[in-house]
């Protein structure tokens, strides 16, 4: 059965008559050209296909389009600010060299941001240390830990993790000045 929908995808709005059993990266990648997200194992195992849904994570190939023609999704080709400037993370990721053959890349790309937001909100991993705490220290294990999901077939995890880090410790760094102020005055 085919139905009319219309998907938010990266800013721009596209009505398309799709079937029902479409999933969401079939829609992005067949009927709106949009490459980024791969087909990896179309089982939600690799995430490959990982999209930013409401600015939270979610792969692809597991999301029926006509659930979310009322959503905000982002692919990897989104992130860039205005197109012209890289995200932070996808200018870590070559400053890192944390690609090799980049078929998992827009996946990573997509699922490091929905990540770091998830720490921003303080959402506690499998690997926090204290689950109820206001502030998630974002280490080495944490990182592994929360991208787990992502798997790189090509092991490019040793510069995957440092150039996640390295965007994580930028945005936090405004909140330490911050604090060292506060801290300062009497």
């Amino acid at each position: 059965m085919n139905l009319e929908i219309t998907l938010r995808v990266n800013g721009a709005t596209h009505p398309l008559v799709i079937d029902t059993r479409t999933t969401l990266l079939d829609a992005l990648r067949e009927r709106l050209g949009l490459t980024g997200p791969k087909k990896g194992c179309d089982h939600g195992q690799c995430g490959a296909c990982t999209v930013l849904l409401d600015g939270r994570r979610v792969t692809s190939c597991l999301a029926l389009a006509v659930a979310h023609q009322d959503a905000q999704i982002v692919t990897v080709e989104g992130l860039a600010e205005g197109g012209d400037h890289l995200h932070p993370l996808q200018q870590s990721f070559i400053d890192h060299d944390a690609f090799q053959c980049g078929y998992c890349t827009p996946g990573q790309l997509c699922s490091a941001v929905g990540m770091l937001r998830e720490v921003e909100a303080g959402w506690p991993s499998a690997v926090s240390d204290d689950l109820t705490a206001s502030h998630v220290t974002l280490d080495d294990e944490e990182i592994r830990e929360r991208m787990s999901g992502n798997l790189c077939r090509c092991a490019a995890y040793a510069n995957i993790v440092p150039a996640i880090r390295q965007v994580a410790q930028q945005a936090q760094e405004p909140l330490r000045t911050q604090q060292v102020g506060k801290e300062a005055q009497p």
